[in-house]
């Protein structure tokens, strides 16, 4: 069993990035951008709405404050800002959630924010405290790494996302982006990578080393010129291959029951 997860809501204003609407009848669970790095309150409450119409988890996508740089540019912020910056964007986006009748079921750290905080001690405390302090049930999304190990510390769930499209090194994380390499293109090998992390828990490394991910959620992103098309093709083979598709909440339920 795996969760199928993609960002959206990563619009502003006039401008819309990716196929939301087709993409939500692929996936089961959606990181929707909170306002810093992309979203508005119009884009925000009409997406929330397409999840729930749908039956998809939402989640929270919280960033940087960096609208002009989509979230990918470092910024010298403090613990205690990344910590304020995240409540705020889980504020917004619950409350769009509780306007629908809904929760917010998990977090995933967007761009900079989400390199960072697999390697930064600091960074990954400032986001697991202000998870824990918003909702003890929160769901972290995060690759194998400090917040990861900070999210457990404070006895929150943790669901650890394969990337599929990125290349990895021989420690779990990904390369950088503007690296040769960085991200992936050609469908059929991320199908292939996709099937073979998600039934044999490997996952070829950027030099040709094999490494363990054992992954509950899949990232699919949308915003790349045949996005709606891979990730139709992913999920089919993943059916085709014997792999139930389903919210995260259920899949975490089933993999790692709690005694």
């Amino acid at each position: 069993m795996i969760d199928l997860v993609a960002d959206l809501g990563e619009g502003f204003g006039a401008y819309r990035i990716g196929n939301d609407t087709e993409l939500l009848d692929i996936v089961s669970s959606a990181n929707i951008a909170c306002g810093f790095h992309a979203g508005d309150p119009d884009i925000m409450n009409s997406t929330v709405a397409e999840c729930v119409s749908r039956g998809v988890g939402i989640g929270a996508h919280p960033s940087f404050p960096d609208l002009r740089g989509f979230g990918r540019r470092a910024m010298d912020l403090s613990a205690d800002e990344v910590r304020n910056d995240v409540l705020y964007q889980l504020g917004a986006l619950s409350a769009f959630a509780a306007a629908h009748g809904r929760r917010v079921a998990h977090l995933a750290p967007h761009g900079r924010l989400g390199n960072l905080v697999a390697v930064r001690p600091d960074y990954a405390s400032a986001v697991a405290d202000a998870a824990s302090r918003f909702d003890e049930d929160l769901i972290i999304v995060a690759q194998e790494g400090e917040l990861a190990r900070a999210a457990r510390a404070r006895g929150l769930r943790v669901a650890v996302v394969g990337i599929v499209d990125r290349a990895y090194q021989e420690d779990g994380t990904l390369v950088p982006r503007g690296t040769d390499g960085a991200v992936l293109h050609d469908a059929r090998a991320i199908v292939d990578r996709t099937v073979r992390m998600v039934c044999e828990g490997k996952l070829r490394t950027v030099t040709g080393v094999d490494i363990d991910v054992e992954a509950d959620t899949v990232l699919l992103h949308g915003d790349n010129e045949g996005a709606v098309e891979l990730a139709r093709l992913i999920r089919s083979e993943l059916t085709s291959a014997g792999v139930s598709i389903a919210p995260l909440g259920e899949v975490l339920a089933a993999k790692h029951p709690v005694a």
